[in-house]
This record gives C-alpha cells, sequence and structure tokens, in this order.
C-alpha cells in the first residue's frame, strides 16, 4: 500500500516541479523534492494497510511540512513521536526570509503541534493512530511572499487551474490506494476540494476546524472542538 502513495507522491512531485508563479509570489518550494527522504519515511511507515479516515490540509506551513516534507511536520512531533529522521536538503532557490532549517528549526509550527498532540492523547502510539488514519495535504507546495505565506486559494485562476488538476489526481490516487471511508478536511477549503477530487468515490467527507493560530476559534480550544466534530460524523 505505501508503494502507491510513494508513487502517487513521486508523480505529484514532478507535476508541480515545472510549474510557475507570478508575483507576488517571490518563492515557490516543494518540501516533496528536497524533504522527499523523511516524507517517503513517513509514507512507508505509515502509509501501509487500509485507512478509516484520510485528514486533508491545505499546503505546508512553513516551520512543519516545508522544513521536514512531513504533513503538518511539527518538529518535535515528528522526530519524538513519530520516529521519524531521514535527512533534509536544501531547495534549488531558498530565501533567507523563509530559510531551510530541516530538523534543526527552532521554530514550532502551532497548527502540528495542535494536531498531533491531539492524536498522540487520544491513541498513544502512532501505530494505534495509523492503524485507521492518515495525514495528508492537498497541495505539495508552499508559496511565499517574502516572508509572508500566500495559501494556494489566494492564487489567480490561471495559475490555480494546472495546480489543482494535478493536486486533484494526486488525492483520488491516495484515496484510492488507502481506501479510505472518510475524507476529513482540515478547514472548508480542503474539504471543498476533497469532494471535486474524489466525486464518484465510495468515501463519506467532513471537515474539522483548521489548527491554525489565526484562527480566533482554534485558539479558544482547538482539540475540544475537533474531537466534538469528529463525534457528531460518528468517526470517534
Amino acid at each position: 500500500m505505501s508503494a502507491k502513495l510513494i508513487e502517487a507522491a513521486r508523480i505529484l512531485s514532478d507535476e508541480v516541479a515545472t510549474m510557475r508563479f507570478a508575483a507576488p509570489v517571490t518563492h515557490t518550494y516543494n518540501p516533496l523534492d528536497y524533504a522527499w527522504a523523511p516524507h517517503e519515511e513517513y509514507l512507508k511507515r505509515f502509509g501501509k494497510g487500509r485507512k478509516k479516515v484520510v485528514f486533508i490540509g491545505m499546503n505546508p506551513g512553513p516551520f512543519g511540512m516545508v522544513q521536514i516534507g512531513v504533513p503538518f511536520g511539527e518538529i518535535a512531533s515528528a522526530r519524538d513521536w513519530m520516529g521519524l529522521s531521514a535527512p533534509v536538503k536544501k531547495p534549488a532557490s531558498e530565501t533567507l526570509d523563509r530559510p531551510i532549517e530541516g530538523w534543526d528549526c527552532p521554530r514550532s509550527e502551532v497548527s502540528g503541534r495542535r494536531l498531533w498532540g491531539l492524536f498522540a492523547e487520544r491513541f498513544g502510539a502512532p501505530e494505534t493512530f495509523f492503524a485507521e488514519h492518515f495525514v495528508a495535504n492537498y497541495c505539495p507546495l508552499a508559496f511565499f511572499e517574502g516572508k509572508r505565506n500566500v495559501t494556494p486559494d489566494k492564487l489567480p485562476a490561471a495559475e490555480q487551474a494546472p495546480l489543482l488538476a494535478a493536486c486533484d489526481r494526486h488525492l483520488r490516487a491516495l484515496v484510492e490506494a488507502t481506501k479510505a471511508e472518510w475524507v476529513i478536511g482540515i478547514g472548508a477549503w480542503s474539504e471543498q476540494r476533497a469532494r471535486q477530487a474524489c466525486a464518484g468515490l465510495p468515501v463519506k467527507y467532513g471537515r474539522v476546524l483548521h489548527p491554525s493560530p489565526a484562527s480566533p476559534a482554534a485558539n479558544r480550544g482547538w482539540a475540544e472542538a475537533a474531537t466534538k466534530q469528529l463525534g457528531e460524523l460518528g468517526i470517534w
């Protein structure tokens, strides 16, 4: 099973590698390239078998997947809880505004800390969580205007179209490979993309609040809110 996820990720990485994005985007990072080793390690270790639930995020955060290639990859969670450690290279074009420090990145990705913290608290060992769950990002690319993160939904329509098409194909392949029962968007946009990408597949959809610190609702108790949402869906 993980072999199919690895193949799908390689195809996605190759497809987006040739895409170019105009101002105000100054730099585009593809962690599936320079941080491929830890991403592959993540897929090999945790992408095996059928999954009940696949959680889908939007795109890499600057101190998480951008650094180490792991979705919502808060360093401590990926290193200490998941036990991942494969080395990270440097991107071909790096901005000093958002340097790639890999496992040495001193910043904590708040969204990832909240997400993986909830899963660790609820399931204990990562193997227990990943036995029926998986986490992926819809878009593998991170876009920066200096230090500012530009999310995929803010790109011009002409730039979005080929990117979303490639990401749709990858997500559909991932869901088919894992035989997921549920696809849960982490945030409304991710749910919307999942519904379009996986149209016609025998899956159910839902969403949880995005754990971003930019969300006042998430800052008031994200773990409790997400647990309630998953409970109302009948997943937990």
